[in-house]
């Protein structure tokens, strides 16, 4: 059975178990980073050596970086609804991904961890303000996108751009700043709640 391991209470973890959700995937979830497991422990870094999470262990197989291992999950899982086959279809979800990962968590990663984890070392308010405009500005790009598809990151389909993404938007949403008013966002977050996965995994009062 496949192993997910990582703390429940990560962004980056929950965007595997939404996605095992969406597949109907059983797992085996293994909470490292909580209590005594530590990511230090030479029994994790052997697995990643970043001492980050998730990791999967599928059968012998080892893999860490959580947009790779959704893609990987849904195209073993032969879901080509939720990652396409086709070249131009398939980059048009990575794209929306790897933004996700580069762009729009860059922007929002010193405000989250300054306003949410209260993190010391993020405590500096002008960079807090500047981490939320460019939060802001990026979300604002999103907006122009829903607004053109009216349903979807990459248009009327669901697909893992949008387990990522949809993450991304709740955190911007449970995050204590100011926001600017986004109908196409709210539109679209309401819409994500119809997915159970969603509801399990991602608007479920974590951040």
């Amino acid at each position: 059975m496949l192993e997910v391991l990582g703390r429940s209470t990560s962004i980056n973890v929950r965007k595997l178990l939404w996605t095992c959700a969406e597949l109907g995937l059983p797992y085996q979830h293994s909470p490292w980073g909580t209590g005594e497991l530590s990511l230090r422990d030479p029994a994790f870094l052997a697995l990643n050596p970043n001492a980050l999470v998730p990791v999967i262990r599928d059968g012998d197989f080892v893999l860490w970086e959580s947009n790779t291992i959704c893609r990987y999950l849904a195209a073993k899982a032969g879901r080509r609804d939720l990652l396409p086959a086709e070249p131009a279809a398939r980059a048009r979800v990575e794209q929306w991904m790897d933004w996700q990962a580069t762009e729009l968590n860059t922007a929002g990663r010193h405000a989250v961890m300054g306003l949410v984890r209260k993190s010391p070392a993020f405590a500096d308010p002008a960079l807090i303000d500047a981490s939320v405009l460019a939060w802001n500005r990026h979300m604002a790009l999103l907006e122009d996108v829903l607004r053109s598809t009216d349903a979807f990151v990459t248009g009327s389909r669901f697909t893992l751009a949008d387990v990522v993404l949809g993450l991304a938007t709740h955190r911007w949403y449970m995050t204590p700043m100011a926001r600017p008013d986004l109908p196409a966002v709210a539109a679209y977050y309401d819409r994500l709640d119809a997915r159970p996965g969603f509801r399990a995994h991602g608007r479920n009062g974590m951040p």
